[in-house]
């Protein structure tokens, strides 16, 4: 991957919609090798998708929140199996340290949130939890 390449999914990030002549203008390069390499970046599989985000799916959420969770012993694939399988973990990462999951949460309302949390932590395998809720989103993507 070269400056290009960076270049092009920086902008594809900002707006995945930009117009290949957009992409070619803005980074110098002929629309051609803008088509060529986007193409290649698909075919490796570093591009996986174009979408778009609304605000609307933002604002639709009553709640979300991330729960950290700590799992007992070896049950870490059968959590995560369950925790997959709940409508509301949006995202599940794993991660090292003290946590060994975050889960991203989205529920309608306080309510429906807490009786989601009660289902995780009934999970069997997991040992504790730790939520927070999410106040305010300023930047969405990377």
């Amino acid at each position: 991957m070269d400056d290009l390449d960076r270049d092009l999914l920086s902008a594809l990030r900002h707006n995945a919609r930009t117009s290949v002549s957009s992409l070619a203008a803005t980074t110098g390069a002929s629309r051609a090798t803008v088509t060529a390499r986007i193409e290649r970046l698909v075919d490796n599989g570093t591009i996986t998708a174009f979408t778009i985000r609304t605000g609307h799916e933002t604002r639709s959420a009553g709640v979300r929140a991330i729960v950290m969770i700590e799992v007992l012993g070896k049950l870490a694939d059968k959590v995560a199996d369950q925790l997959r399988g709940l409508p509301q973990v949006r995202a599940l990462h794993s991660t090292n340290g003290k946590w060994d999951f975050i889960a991203e949460l989205e529920d309608r309302d306080l309510a429906s949130f807490d009786e989601t949390l009660r289902r995780i932590r009934l999970i069997n395998g997991i040992n504790t939890t730790e939520s927070n809720i999410l106040l305010k989103t300023s930047k969405m993507g990377f």
